[in-house]
């Protein structure tokens, strides 16, 4: 009788990475469709979409030149006006960061680590065609020059530290100008009035409905999970901007109807969080799922991978080429409050004002280990917050599944704090 040899396929080592992605990106969406209360049946399109994009490595823009963005702060309506697609590069996987680890040191951030670990890997879905990269974050800024060593086209945009000088308002245009051009000639395409007029109102609309769908968590019942709104937005970075807003309706839809059938997706016991610091990036979103898993709910944001990104829309007085490139970069300086400027008042403000706005007991403020700007910036954050009698906490992170323990521990007794808080006020 012979004897049946097992064969053993030997996996390559990006089959290996793949596998791992696979794993962070599963292990995080089962946790939030099983272990909360009922999510919308809307959101079945935005799980299916990770699971597609980051398990199945499904190619949805295999017919478009894609354009890598390192940050919020390059222009996608200009993107999608000449007829390419906008991609966030920014990476939230834990394989990606162990593998960019090698290149950068030990004290970058995460997710500036985790970026160029993809790029080393190349385990993209939609490989981008060329590389924007602004110079807002110094880390990002100097991991450029190592993505165009491994032959990337990259083009650097400008940015100014300071907004409130008309000679910064001027350097961002002229940036978004050249910007404009650049992309322009390497796409092979005219900027014309009618596609940019089209994109300005796309891109507005997308932003409008998920304003409206912000509004409804202003209600004292929460129609959605903040660890659900996070993905919508990560979303945004990547997924087909028609089949995005085209989802987003219909979760608008029933988020609506939610809130008329009196639907709490926490209790209503659950303090109110407004979150604050460096991006949650899908599937690093240990924090606001420890904040949940706690019997809090997240109602509110100020980051630039979720509510930042959806800042005030461009504001147009005349429908010409130019007219609408200035306006279009107004928009992306004006709204920022990313902690890069020298001052940054703004942001403090916006956090203040989201707190009353949606009621919120608290406030909690992340940032990434090596992520400086958004460690230096959190004493003046927490001194206003002090000060307007708004309860705070700071929690430092990385990608790392360890710590989980003591970070548990730190947000578990910081909102039984705020229950007490409540408690004592009724």
């Amino acid at each position: 009788m012979t004897k049946r040899v097992r064969e053993h396929k030997i996996e390559t080592p990006k089959e290996k990475q793949n596998r791992h992605k696979a794993m962070e990106a599963i292990s995080l969406l089962e946790k939030i469709k099983h272990d909360f209360k009922e999510p919308p049946k809307a959101m079945n399109y935005f799980y299916d979409l990770y699971e597609r994009v980051h398990c199945r490595h499904e190619s949805l823009h295999a017919d478009k030149v894609k354009v890598g963005t390192m940050c919020i702060q390059v222009p996608s309506e200009i993107i999608h006006a000449l007829d390419a697609v906008p991609l966030r590069l920014c990476n939230g996987f834990y394989t990606d960061d162990e593998i960019g680890s090698d290149l950068l040191p030990s004290k970058a951030c995460p997710l500036v680590k985790a970026t160029v670990g993809q790029f080393v890997s190349g385990n993209f879905s939609d490989k981008p065609d060329l590389v924007i990269s602004p110079t807002t974050c110094d880390q990002k800024a100097k991991s450029g020059a190592i993505i165009e060593e491994m032959g990337y086209k990259l083009f650097d945009m400008e940015f100014p530290r300071t907004k409130e000088s008309a000679e910064s308002r001027e350097y961002w245009r002229r940036s978004v100008r050249k910007f404009t051009k650049e992309l322009s000639t390497d796409l092979g395409k005219k900027l014309t009035k009618k596609n940019l007029k089209e994109s300005i109102k796309k891109v507005g609309y997308a932003q409008h409905l998920y304003h409206k769908l912000n509004i409804l968590r202003k209600n004292e019942n929460s129609p959605i999970l903040g660890l659900d709104m996070f993905l919508v937005t990560n979303a945004f970075f990547f997924d087909d901007l028609d089949n995005w807003i085209k989802a987003t309706s219909e979760l608008l839809k029933e988020c609506a109807q939610r809130v008329e059938d009196e639907f709490n997706t926490a209790t209503k016991k659950s303090p109110r969080i407004v979150y604050t610091g460096s991006p949650p990036i899908f599937p690093n979103l240990k924090i606001p799922l420890l904040i949940e898993d706690s019997d809090a709910i997240i109602v509110a944001d100020e980051t630039c991978s979720s509510n930042r990104m959806f800042n005030d829309m461009v504001s147009v007085d005349e429908w010409f080429v130019n007219d609408m490139v200035d306006s279009v970069a107004d928009r992306y300086l004006k709204g920022c409050t990313c902690p890069i400027f020298t001052k940054n008042n703004d942001r403090i403000r916006r956090i203040i004002d989201l707190v009353k706005e949606y009621k919120a007991d608290g406030v909690v403020y992340q940032a990434f280990a090596g992520c400086q700007v958004y460690e230096m910036e959190q004493r003046s954050v927490l001194q206003a917050m002090e000060k307007e009698g708004i309860p705070i906490i700071y929690l430092e992170s990385d990608y790392s599944p360890s710590h989980l323990g003591q970070l548990t521990t730190r947000i578990e007794a910081f909102i039984e704090s705020l229950k007490n808080r409540r408690r004592k006020k009724q």
